[in-house]
């Protein structure tokens, strides 16, 4: 670690820079920045040294040539709500508040592209949107905090991406500062597509950090949905649900969110209709798979998708959940953002145990194979099995991105423990059903020293990357790549954390 006349004498030139309103030393300040949403011993913390916001692409661009100067980390934290320890300082150093970078630059209606800061977070940016009468559909759950540089550094899930898909159909272009301090403008502008150059932009996507800072962004937005409808349809198994949800793509519905829950995770709504309403939910007892879709568009268009829907599904032997209140419940829970305090299981239930998952990607037909595991491997681990979503993350086409949810006891270092084990066999599990360790979440953390099992020395390839945007492994270090393998391809780290 930096001693304390290092960090002195960082902040002081940090200061000179960039102005003392920037830069934070205070405990008070520092600790906000030490965790994320991840589930790790409730008495573990990893403060930076120093909390840096920058207000300017070039004020950016300063504080990583100083940290080069330095060799000190830099790690990029936006809203914390990731759920893989990627924002942690896990090695001190800087964290960066990137929610400086909050400005929408433009609203280009005419070609339907909105130019803005990557610390703007979701929700604002479509309460901006909103005036125009446009809407960007990436829609993650904790859209209040999670921001626009989050979805491109994660490739996070969203809600509409079976309709809309996700962060790389929407990113057309970004600036960014590398981890020389170096400022790129990558991507193709305004247009859609493009065929030259090699492609720098998608390195970024899903990057964490490891290769620079995401500083501005321009996407591809649309107009707001003028109405919507919502339901949800019970099955017996999930490999039911998922035959439904194949055939109403096959028909030509143009289904705008498709979400598929075990039994188990149902119960995630039964909880809040019981205490709403004193009384158990009208679910057949045969009912172990529910699909939850939905479909916007012009009123005709949506009422006709809606009810060819609920034809469909019925000959396949789905039924309709009667209980709108649990349908609304799951709404609320995926789109809306509003709760009902001590009302439900989410996010009240975070006071007493952490909410978990192994965000797994399988193949269609692993599915069922996966489940089995997933209850398996939990059981062995000692945690408490929420229950299985199967998310869809490519446009018009069953993409299965899998939360495998568990309960971690945050109080109790050997839940912790059983957690970190269980990401592992999870992780190594997906790989085996020749699927993918990582949907939404990515590397971050957690599955650092183990990701080869997936990559092979495609690996080392990645890592020369990095090399190429980060050679004093300034980014991130500890993210996706171990350092000790950096270190075998050559990276000069003078002062390499301890």
């Amino acid at each position: 670690m930096f001693n304390k006349a290092q960090i002195q004498q960082i902040t002081q030139k940090l200061r000179e820079e960039l102005g003392a309103d920037r830069v934070f030393t205070q405990v008070f300040h520092r600790l906000v920045y030490s965790r994320d949403w991840s589930p790790r011993d409730a008495k573990e913390a990893y403060l930076p040294d120093i909390v840096v916001r920058p207000f300017s692409i070039e004020e950016a661009s300063k504080m990583v040539k100083i940290c080069n100067e330095f060799h000190i980390p830099i790690v990029p934290y936006a809203g914390g709500t990731g759920m893989s320890g990627a924002s942690v300082p896990i090695y001190g150093g800087i964290s960066v508040d990137m929610k400086g970078f909050d400005e929408v630059k433009e609203v280009d209606e005419k070609n339907m592209t909105v130019t803005c800061g990557a610390g703007i977070t979701i929700l604002r940016l479509n309460e901006i949107l909103a005036e125009y009468g446009l809407w960007f559909p990436h829609d993650p759950e904790s859209k209040p905090a999670s921001t626009v540089g989050s979805a491109v550094a994660c490739n996070n899930d969203g809600t509409f991406a079976i309709k809309y898909g996700r962060t790389p159909d929407f990113l057309l272009n970004a600036v960014v500062v590398t981890g020389t301090g170096q400022i790129l403008r990558i991507g193709h502008r305004k247009a859609l597509v493009s065929s030259t150059g090699l492609k720098l932009l998608p390195l970024f996507i899903g990057s964490e950090g490891t290769l620079g800072l995401v500083c501005e962004t321009t996407l591809r937005i649309y107009p707001l949905p003028k109405t919507r409808q919502v339901a949800g349809i019970l099955f017996k198994s999930i490999n039911e649900a998922m035959k439904a949800l194949q055939r109403l793509l096959q028909a030509g519905l143009s289904v705008e969110s498709a979400h598929i829950n075990c039994g188990r995770r149902l119960n995630f709504y039964t909880h809040s209709f019981r205490l709403k309403h004193n009384r158990d939910p009208d679910i057949p007892e045969w009912a172990d798979a529910v699909l939850f879709i939905s479909f916007n568009g012009d009123e005709d268009v949506v009422n006709f998708s809606k009810n060819y829907a609920l034809k469909v599904t019925k000959e396949l032997s789905g039924e309709q959940l009667k209980e709108e209140a649990m349908v609304e419940s799951w709404w609320n829970s995926k789109h809306t953002g509003s709760f009902i305090p001590f009302r439900q299981k989410w996010p009240d239930s975070q006071r007493e145990k952490k909410f978990g998952a192994a965000d797994l990607g399988l193949p269609v037909g692993r599915i069922e194979e996966g489940y089995k595991r997933y209850l398996e491997i939990a059981e062995k681990n000692g945690l408490e099995i929420l229950g299985m979503c199967v998310y869809n993350e490519k446009a018009n086409c069953i993409s299965p991105s899998i939360s495998f949810a568990v309960w971690v006891d945050d109080k109790d270092p050997e839940s912790v423990q059983g957690w970190w084990n269980y990401i592992k066999e999870m992780s190594y599990m997906a790989v085996d059903l020749e699927g993918t360790m990582s949907t939404y979440w990515g590397d971050g953390q957690f599955r650092v020293g183990y990701n080869r099992y997936e990559h092979g020395e495609s690996l080392d390839t990645m890592m020369q990357i990095k090399k190429i945007f980060d050679p004093n492994n300034i980014m991130n270090p500890g993210k996706k790549f171990d350092l000790k393998e950096l270190e075998k391809i050559d990276f000069k780290i003078e002062k390499k954390p301890e």
